[in-house]
């Protein structure tokens, strides 16, 4: 009698930044993948979120990635590190998410001779937002750098909004039928129901990111400022923490500032964002660009208006003027007027919401979004 050696699974590879964003982002995608017969590894750097990985059952491998590391001897420690990662695990699919992994791992899937390779695009990033002739040469070096990671003979590239899409096809010449529209992560609408205001009387806006300049962070704050000196009655909450490996991050003494003078609210990190928006009344977020921001997908499945900017990611997580309102960016007395707008307007407001858990519906349920990762999988995955 002959003795078969058992079939490998096929191997899938996720390579993250953050291990709290894979967990927040991609983990539902990663255990229907484990669930359709792949065999799933993550490799993210060490953090909070690994933990949450490992109890999921995945695999983790840790890796030296920083989102803004600059130190050439550091950067060139990732790609060994990584490199030994490609060649141990052997996967048949490698999908990187966000800039750094696509382009590190684009570039050595390639070297590597892993099989297919899944680009997430999810932003353009901070050099796309930033103005001025160094962010020129930095937008140049990075589409010179995107045109070989993303040259992989079987690829697919995730995009989350179609100016991105069209923006980067542009620049490094990738064909168009190499390039799928995913509008976002995905929400799971059983954990954000859309349920009744809980709060008191007086109207609650909240906004809810990293504490980034290029978030509008501080355009909310100037908006929040001129409304409560105008005398509008409303609470103005501000969640989330600064970040320090982002050249963009408010600096905490800043943020010490803003608490002094009780403008907003400052909640620092919330790890209930359904909790967080069942007591508000009005989601913003004034970013300058974004792929497509969860937190406006939970803000519409939670059944609460929106104020954004129009700009690519955010306009496009909304149904403007039927489930939220745009003002153009890097304006706060534009951003005041639609807040005050919609506080003078408790009926509208509520009309919005209502649109909202139906655009969430229709559009961003978490399921949708896995079907269209798995396809992808299978399309790309042919068995050497």
């Amino acid at each position: 009698m002959v003795t078969r050696s058992p079939v490998r699974s096929r191997c899938l590879l996720l390579l993250v930044n953050d291990a709290a964003f894979f967990v927040s982002h991609r983990l539902p995608v990663a255990l229907a993948a484990r669930a359709a017969g792949y065999d799933v590894h993550v490799a993210t750097a060490p953090g909070s979120g690994v933990a949450a990985i490992v109890a999921a059952g995945l695999t983790h491998h840790p890796v030296p990635l920083s989102r803004s590391g600059t130190n050439l001897f550091a950067e060139l420690g990732t790609i060994a590190s990584l490199w030994r990662l490609f060649r141990r695990v052997r996967p048949h699919i490698v999908h990187c998410v966000t800039i750094k992994p696509v382009l590190y791992g684009g570039l050595i899937a390639r070297l590597t001779g892993v099989p297919a390779m899944v680009g997430a695009v999810s932003g353009l990033g901070f050099v796309f937002v930033t103005r001025g002739a160094r962010a020129r040469l930095g937008r140049a070096m990075i589409a010179l750098l995107y045109r070989l990671a993303l040259g992989h003979r079987n690829v697919t590239i995730i995009f989350q909004n179609p100016d991105d899409r069209e923006q980067l096809l542009r620049m490094i010449g990738l064909a168009p039928a190499r390039a799928v529209l995913i509008r976002g992560s995905g929400v799971d609408l059983s954990r954000y129901p859309a349920v009744p205001r809980v709060g008191g009387e007086r109207p609650v806006v909240v906004m809810a990111s990293r504490l980034l300049t290029d978030k509008g962070v501080r355009e909310y704050r100037d908006a929040a400022r001129t409304l409560r000196a105008a005398g509008v009655e409303a609470q103005f909450r501000l969640a989330g923490d600064v970040d320090s490996g982002n050249p963009a991050s408010i600096s905490t003494e800043t943020v010490e500032a803003w608490r002094a003078e009780g403008t907003l609210d400052l909640l620092g990190f919330q790890h209930d964002v359904a909790r967080l928006f069942a007591d508000s009344d009005i989601v913003v977020l004034p970013s300058y660009r974004e792929g497509l921001p969860k937190v406006l997908l939970e803000a519409a499945a939670c059944g609460r208006a929106v104020v954004t900017t129009d700009v690519p990611g955010c306009r496009d997580a909304i149904d403007a003027d039927v489930t939220g309102m745009l003002v153009p960016p890097r304006n706060a007395t534009a951003l005041a007027g639609a807040i005050h707008a919609l506080i003078r307007d408790p009926d509208a407001c509520r009309r919005m919401g209502e649109a909202g858990r139906r655009l969430a519906e229709r559009e961003f349920a978490i399921e949708s979004v896995i079907r269209a990762h798995l396809d992808i999988y299978r399309a790309l995955d042919q068995p050497s």
